[in-house]
């Protein structure tokens, strides 16, 4: 019974042990567990007190800093420790050199240049700039920190916002196509008298203008890298087939007439009607012949009221005129300018366009109805058809000044004319020499030109501007330049006599201005013209031819004689060889 109760007893002795064992283990495990959960609060502490002692210490350094972080770059320009004024001085000036470089596009042996400035390409540096300074400035402490850290370790690289001219791009890559060798040729067509002409295309290379853009941007934009030369990229094309149909509907025109509106007061012209005079079906069977030009007859309707029919509704006001004189017994001279102003005579000229003498009076022949009469030609005066007719275009440039439009093209005579004063004239050439204004005004002008009896008149009509100036017309002789006299000697004249070929007459230096003025107030005064007018030469043609009943003079006399005729040369004008015809 006795050792029943030791082994009892010391079973639960046993088994009280290996409780508490197990108990001591267990609380060893969880208190190692305890020290293991508690790392990550601790790892977690030490680092949130390391960033506020990392930021406190960023925000103790950059309190006081007021230049861009280090690290930072705009565009690949370093601007570290810069202040905003430096880092946009040193970012403009790398990007003006590159504006102004020429980028070479170049296909086979074609080859043309582009800047940057032609397509107005702008760069905002202001906006980067400001974004550069910003970094570790425009968040929270926090924020601004791990900008800070980030821009120190990796580094920071701003692009500017880029803009540039879509549309002068395109127009540069238009005008290269239209000037690329072996480039497609597309169909065309223009309106000749009463008459459609298409032209047929040709096939040829086309530019692929997407990719060239993109080329193009692609270098102006890395602005620390030099050009190298672009390939233009094409691809071989067919023309577009002829659209008869969108032909015809962009011609197509109902007749309209001309008529003014007020208020405010517009000049409407009048609209000729065009159409195809044959069906769409006839002028399709004309498209099926293998031809390079199809001609296509057209129907031109005239409305009831032409501009011209219009009168003094629509030029009511003289705008401005000038009178010439000539003399009416010398007809041939009379006969051309006659006809020359007739020519010009209710000439309309709408406001934007330029008028051509030479275009409007046509050229000088016998078949136009023009005669011989006086002009220059090589320093001398000739007899050439139609003589006489700068006496209309120096009256209608006089006139046009006084209208104050806008001179285009105008040249001086080689001498001084007798009908305007120097300065004042514009001499004509067929071929050569016009004389070209354009209408510069905000209505249509007319002008009325009427030349008899001696008189030639120019007179310009249309609609007064809101404001309309006084113009004064100044012309200064600056310098004369004396004639010299040359002698020809000429054996059907008896010796000792002399006959006057030509006389001579000064010429001169001149400027001429145009003052324009407001109620009696000078304006404006602006410089027209400096012109030269030469010297005409004297020539007189001396007889050589012996008296037989005269004392035939020694040898030795008549060599002096003959050398003297030949040495008594004097300058020319500068423009004797000239071969242009002008009165």
């Amino acid at each position: 019974m006795d050792e029943n109760n030791e082994k009892e007893e010391k079973n639960e002795k046993i088994v009280a042990k290996e409780k508490s064992n197990k108990k001591e283990v267990g609380q060893k495990e969880k208190n190692k567990g305890k020290k293991k959960s508690m790392l990550p609060i601790i790892a977690g502490s030490v680092l949130i007190i390391f960033l506020l002692i990392f930021s406190v210490i960023f925000s103790l350094i950059s309190i006081n800093n007021e230049n861009i972080l280090n690290n930072v770059s705009i565009m690949g320009i370093d601007v570290s420790n810069m202040s905003k004024e430096k880092a946009k001085e040193a970012v403009t000036e790398v990007i003006n050199t590159k504006v102004q470089e020429e980028l070479i596009l170049k296909k086979d042996d074609y080859e043309t240049s582009l800047n940057a400035n032609q397509i107005n390409a702008q760069f905002d540096i202001d906006t980067a700039v400001n974004e550069a300074y910003n970094i570790g400035r425009d968040g929270n402490i926090i924020t601004n920190n791990y900008g800070i850290l980030g821009t120190w370790l990796f580094g920071k690289n701003i692009e500017c916002n880029f803009n540039f001219d879509e549309e002068s791009l395109n127009k540069k890559i238009d005008d290269i196509s239209s000037k690329l060798p072996g480039a497609v040729v597309q169909n065309s067509y223009y309106i000749e008298d009463e008459e459609l002409i298409i032209v047929k295309g040709t096939p040829g290379i086309s530019i692929r203008k997407d990719e060239l853009k993109e080329n193009i941007l692609s270098k102006i934009k890395d602005v620390n890298k030099k050009y190298d030369i672009v390939t233009i990229p094409t691809e071989e094309v067919e023309p577009d087939e002829i659209n008869l149909e969108q032909i015809r509907n962009e011609i197509y025109k109902e007749p309209q007439d001309a008529y003014v509106s007020k208020n405010p007061t517009t000049v409407h012209t009048h609209v000729n009607g065009v159409d195809f005079a044959i069906s769409m079906e006839e002028a399709q069977k004309i498209l099926e012949e293998d031809k390079e030009e199809y001609v296509i007859p057209l129907k031109i309707t005239i409305p009831d009221k032409t501009l011209e029919d219009l009168g003094e509704e629509a030029f009511p006001d003289e705008l401005g005129t000038y009178t010439t004189r000539y003399d009416p017994t010398n007809l041939n001279r009379s006969n051309n300018i006659s006809i020359s102003a007739k020519k010009i005579d209710g000439t309309i000229v709408m406001p934007g366009e330029t008028f051509s003498y030479n275009q409007v009076v046509g050229e000088r022949t016998i078949a136009e109805g023009y005669k011989e009469a006086g002009a220059y030609a090589g320093g001398k005066v000739v007899q050439d058809v139609g003589g006489g007719i700068c006496q209309t275009s120096s009256t209608l440039y006089n006139a046009v000044l006084y209208a104050n439009l806008e001179i285009v093209d105008r040249s001086n005579h080689q001498f001084l004319t007798s009908y305007v004063s120097a300065g004042r004239d514009a001499t004509v050439a067929w071929g050569s020499i016009d004389f070209q204004f354009k209408n510069n005004r905000t209505y249509p002008i007319k002008i009325e030109a009427v030349a008899e009896n001696g008189v030639c008149t120019m007179s310009i009509y249309g609609i007064k501007e809101e404001t309309e100036y006084e113009v004064v017309i100044q012309s200064v002789i600056l310098s004369y330049i004396p004639y010299t006299t040359k002698y020809e000697n000429d054996n059907t004249l008896e010796e000792g006599k002399e006959v006057v070929e030509q006389s001579g007459y000064t010429g001169c230096t001149s400027e001429a201005y145009k003052i324009l003025k407001l109620n009696g107030e000078v304006v404006s005064k602006t410089l027209l013209s400096k012109d030269t007018y030469d010297p005409m030469t004297r020539i007189i043609r001396r007889g050589t031819k012996k008296n037989e009943t005269t004392q035939k003079p020694s040898e030795s006399t008549s060599t002096t004689e003959n050398n003297k005729g030949n040495e008594e040369k004097t300058e020319t004008s500068p423009n004797d060889n000239v071969n242009e015809i002008r009165d």
